[in-house]
């Protein structure tokens, strides 16, 4: 997992409330093997549309996607996150996160930043026409106009997503403490031990 610090750059003003997985990745998508070309589809009615916020040259390539209320609600689908982050959005804003996306952004390295709703309409006007900075270790989205807007995350998260640990990275991490606790078990109780 790519380690998250402090993201700059245009915000996609989408700001739609109730956005469900659905819209995020419709279900057609789900037949995939692997996680590359999701961002293709990540959007795809929305992105039907003409004139949609998505296909806007100047916000090619933003990595930070500024929503509404009960961001990613609807099913579970993990399918959500690996969309995002193949369309290169690294920080999604919004008043509130359903929990089933916000856990799935989290493992995949997606920051997911709730502010109240009167800071998202404040930076859903600036991100039309100027960049938006999200900086994870002081816990803040700033904006060229002196907009400075603190929000929460729980310590463990931070901390997973400011080295780029996942699950799979978190055991790694602790390579040593693992093999030490099954030579112990191996010696203390052999008859447990897989044979050789």
């Amino acid at each position: 997992m790519q380690a998250v610090d402090t993201v700059e750059g245009r915000a996609i003003p989408f700001g739609a409330k109730n956005v469900d997985t659905d819209v995020i990745i419709p279900a057609h998508w789900l037949k995939t093997v692997t996680r590359d070309g999701l961002g293709e589809g990540a959007f795809e009615t929305v992105r039907a549309e003409p004139g949609n916020v998505f296909d806007r040259p100047e916000f090619a390539g933003a990595p930070i996607l500024i929503a509404g209320d009960n961001f990613g609600c609807g099913s579970s689908r993990e399918h959500a996150a690996w969309a995002l982050l193949d369309r290169g959005i690294r920080v999604v804003i919004a008043p509130s996160f359903s929990d089933i996306f916000s856990g799935n952004a989290f493992k995949n390295g997606i920051l997911a930043v709730e502010l109240p709703q009167e800071q998202v309409d404040r930076l859903l006007e600036v991100a039309e026409s100027d960049p938006v900075t999200v900086d994870l270790e002081n816990q803040t989205v700033t904006t060229p106009f002196q907009d400075r807007f603190t929000f929460e995350i729980d310590p463990f998260r931070k901390e997973c997503l400011l080295e780029g640990l996942d699950e799979i990275g978190l055991t790694l991490a602790r390579d040593e403490a693992i093999g030490r606790f099954e030579d112990r078990l191996r010696a203390d109780r052999p008859w447990l031990a897989p044979a050789a």
